[in-house]
C-alpha cells in the first residue's frame, strides 16, 4: 500500500535558526518515517520581498539544505530539492491564475500584515500578492494528502483547498484536496524576548559557533524583577524559561522555576543549564553540517537529484492538467 504524501517548503531568506529547527525541521525528520515526503527549498518565494538584492540567495539555499541535512533528514528518505530547478510549479502558478478570483488572493491574513509591518520594501507586487497562489501550486502539482501547518496558517492552506476545488468543478477531478497536518509549533523567543526572527536580529542560529550560542544565551534578557541576585522573580516573565520549555527535561524546568521563584538561583545559574541543554541538541547538527560543508559535491547530487525526482512528479500531474483543460490536444 503506497504511503500517502506530505508536502512542505521552507524559504532561503536568510540563516536558519533554532525557531526554524523547532518550528519545522525536527517535524520533517519525523514525518519522512511515516509518508511519503517532498521537501522544497522555496526559493522563488524569497523573491516575493528580497527581490531587489538577490547577492546572498545562492548562500541562502546552500544554508537551507546543509541545515535540513545536518537536522537529519534523509535523501533516501524524503525528495528534497529546489522549487527553482521545477519549472513545472511556474507553469501551473500560470493556468491557476486563470481561475482564481482576486479578492481570494487579497483576503489571506498575511497579505494586509506584511503590508502593514514591513516599511522597508516596496510590497506592492504581484509577486508578492500571487505568493499564496504559487504557494498552491507548490502543494497540488505534488497532489499532496497533507501539509504540516499551525493553526494559524489554515487559511493558506484553505485557499489551495478551494483553488483546487474551482480547478475540478471547471475541468473535472485532477487535484485531491489536501488536509492540514496539524502540528503544534511550540514559540521559540529570541535573545531579546520577541518571537526570534532574522527581521529582529535576535537569533541564535544553527550556523553559529559554540561560543557564539553560548555569549548569545548569557546576554539573553531575563525577568525584569529582578536586579538584585536575591531578589526573587517569576519565571514566566523571562525568554531563558521559554526556552527551558523547548530545551530542558520537565525536572530541570521546575528546578530552575522554583529557584526563580525562591531567588536560590541567579539568572547566570538559570541560563547554564540551558547553554548545557541546547549545545547538546546542536553538537550532532554541527557535527552534519561540518561534513556537508566539506563535501560540496555531494550537496549539488542530493538536491540535484531530488529535483529530478520532484520534476518527474511534477511531469506526471502536468500531463493531467493539460489533458483536463484541453491544452495541447486536438
Amino acid at each position: 500500500m503506497a504511503k500517502q504524501r506530505v508536502l512542505s517548503g521552507i524559504q532561503p531568506s536568510g540563516r536558519l535558526h533554532i525557531g526554524n529547527l523547532v518550528g519545522a525541521l525536527q517535524n520533517w525528520v519525523k514525518l519522512q518515517n511515516q509518508y511519503e515526503c517532498y521537501y522544497f527549498i522555496a526559493d522563488w518565494h524569497a523573491l516575493t520581498s528580497q527581490y531587489a538584492d538577490t547577492s546572498q540567495l545562492k548562500d541562502n539555499v546552500k544554508d537551507v539544505l546543509v541545515n535540513c541535512l545536518a537536522a537529519g533528514l534523509d535523501p533516501e528518505k524524503a525528495t528534497i530539492f529546489a522549487q527553482s530547478r521545477v519549472i513545472e510549479h511556474a507553469e501551473l502558478h500560470v493556468l491557476l491564475s486563470m481561475i482564481t478570483p482576486l479578492s481570494w488572493l487579497e483576503r489571506v491574513p498575511t497579505y494586509k500584515e506584511k503590508q502593514t509591518e514591513v516599511n522597508d520594501k516596496d510590497l506592492n507586487t504581484y509577486g508578492f500578492l500571487g505568493y499564496p497562489l504559487l504557494q498552491s501550486a507548490d502543494i497540488l502539482i505534488y497532489r499532496a494528502n497533507y501539509v504540516p501547518v499551525g493553526v494559524d496558517q489554515m487559511p493558506h492552506l484553505e485557499i489551495t483547498r478551494e483553488i483546487g476545488r474551482r480547478f475540478n468543478n471547471f475541468y473535472g477531478e485532477v487535484f485531491p484536496e489536501p488536509e492540514g497536518l496539524l502540528t503544534e509549533f511550540p514559540k521559540v523567543v529570541g535573545t531579546d524576548g520577541r518571537k526570534m526572527s532574522k527581521t529582529y536580529g535576535n537569533c541564535i542560529y544553527l550556523s553559529d559557533s559554540p561560543k557564539e550560542v553560548e555569549q548569545k544565551i548569557k546576554t539573553m534578557t531575563t525577568d525584569p524583577q529582578r536586579i538584585k541576585r536575591t531578589d526573587k522573580g517569576d519565571p514566566e516573565l523571562s525568554p531563558v524559561y521559554h526556552l527551558h520549555k523547548i530545551f530542558s527535561s520537565k525536572e530541570e524546568q521546575e528546578q530552575v522555576a522554583e529557584g526563580c521563584r525562591s531567588a536560590e538561583i541567579g539568572c547566570l545559574d538559570c541560563k547554564k543549564v540551558l547553554i548545557r541543554n541546547l549545545l547538546s541538541v546542536m553538537e550532532p547538527i554541527w557535527e552534519r553540517r561540518n561534513h556537508y560543508l566539506g563535501k560540496p559535491d555531494l550537496l549539488d547530487d542530493i538536491l540535484s537529484s531530488g529535483s529530478e525526482k520532484a520534476r518527474q512528479t511534477s511531469i506526471d500531474t502536468m500531463h493531467e492538467v493539460r489533458k483536463a483543460i484541453g491544452l495541447g490536444h486536438i
